[in-house]
């Protein structure tokens, strides 16, 4: 049995609840790397220099971007729902698709460096995906939504099998081919020269995993138009098997992460092993690891009434209601942290107004950073201050209801 969009607003919820979670845990990520002192000098995955509290503090935001962008594609289908025709969905994904990209090397990229020093474009990271990905889903609105899903999973699924087909990189001091910054754009993280050599961008999300998981997401809103009962089954049914098929592939070793497990030192440490899979580029066993449990949530969220929601529950679906405000106003807030805390501590910030860490000559002071327990405060801080921001905001888009505001 189909239902109206009036009769699934309450499923929607569950949507900005799921949101709003991955968007405070992002600003966790954020945090730790202005702020922790060991972010300047080592990967908190890297097993030979992590210890467990940090390495669980980075894993548990590696949720945060594939959820980020799955969600995405549901609510580009929910806008189907609503009545939107795939001309007019298209016009909006192609033009904000394009919006994106523009704030993800301005205004993102000002809360990332605080400098209008553009010999460095910027970072291809999280807000370009969503804007490369919703101008293809512009071309794949018009298409039938179970193919634009197949589409997506095969995108998933297989694009490891890429991880053996990369072009030779240019040698040191040498500007790649076309080929090779077509790679680096498409499959393989890296530094690219563009507009002539005038400036450089890193591209740290390749463009090829991101966009199936945007397609997967959005063929999955049609089920919003299904009955509630049928619906919660199925997210919890996808979402235990992708966690079960990640455990079965990681365990074999052989396919779906370039980065096998291995035995270490001891049991804590062999099992984080088996949990430390490839976020650049994204791998298939990323995204199971991260997505199963995702959708396990959004099942157990679905169909939640608004008036039995608790005061977390309210203060997460009010940042979920306003994602790209937040996520850009955290940017700052992390970045002002590691300012503001290096200051009162007597220690040199200037490396923070700079393209650090992408810049030639400029290093991290010795000695620079916090420990854990002060990037947690520091986070928590964070969030409690970007409340009420978002809670305004987020009034004020509803009471505006103008269509400029669902490009911000």
């Amino acid at each position: 049995m189909e239902e109206s969009f009036e009769q699934v607003k309450q499923r929607i919820r569950s949507v900005d609840l799921l949101r709003g979670l991955v968007m405070v845990i992002m600003l966790l990520d954020h945090t730790r790397e202005f702020v922790h002192a060991d972010a300047f000098l080592f990967n908190p995955t890297d097993l030979s220099k992590t210890n467990l509290a940090l390495f669980f503090t980075r894993w548990i935001t590696h949720f945060c971007a594939p959820t980020f962008v799955f969600l995405a594609g549901i609510s580009i289908y929910l806008q189907r729902i609503r009545g939107k025709n795939a001309k007019e969905l298209a016009k909006f994904l192609l033009t904000r698709g394009i919006w994106l990209i523009v704030v993800e090397f301005t205004i993102v990229r000002l809360a990332v460096f605080f400098n209008l020093d553009y010999r460095l474009l910027g970072v291809a990271e999280v807000i370009w995906i969503f804007g490369v990905s919703m101008i293809v889903m512009a071309g794949l609105a018009f298409l039938p939504v179970h193919f634009v899903g197949g589409l997506g999973l095969v995108i998933i699924a297989l694009h490891n099998l890429l991880d053996r087909m990369n072009p030779a990189m240019a040698a040191p001091g040498t500007s790649p081919s076309g080929t090779q910054t077509l790679w680096t754009f498409l499959h393989q993280p890296g530094m690219v020269p563009i507009f002539g050599g005038l400036t450089k961008v890193f591209v740290a999300y390749p463009l090829i995993p991101w966009i199936g998981v945007m397609a997967a997401g959005y063929a999955l809103g049609s089920i919003y138009s299904w009955g509630a009962e049928r619906r919660r089954k199925w997210l919890l049914t996808l979402g235990m098997i992708a966690s079960v098929v990640f455990v079965i592939l990681r365990a074999i070793n052989a396919y779906g992460d370039p980065a096998p497990w291995s035995g270490q030192s001891s049991a804590v440490f062999t099992f984080l092993s088996f949990l430390n899979t490839t976020k650049y580029p994204v791998s298939l066993l990323f995204l199971l690891m991260t997505l199963g449990p995702s959708l396990l949530v959004l099942g157990a969220l679905d169909g939640n009434r608004s008036d039995r929601d608790g005061v977390i529950a309210k203060i997460l679906i009010t940042y979920g209601h306003v994602p790209l405000f937040y996520f850009i106003l955290q940017m700052f807030v992390a970045h002002i942290a590691g300012i503001v805390l290096g200051f009162l501590n007597g220690q040199d910030t200037g490396f923070l107004f700079t393209n650090f860490p992408f810049a030639e000559n400029v290093r991290a002071p010795a000695g620079f950073g916090f420990s854990l327990p002060v990037v947690y405060t520091a986070w928590i801080t964070g969030v409690v201050l970007l409340y009420p921001l978002c809670l305004w905001y987020g009034n004020l888009k509803r009471r505006s209801g103008h269509w400029l505001f669902s490009y911000l």
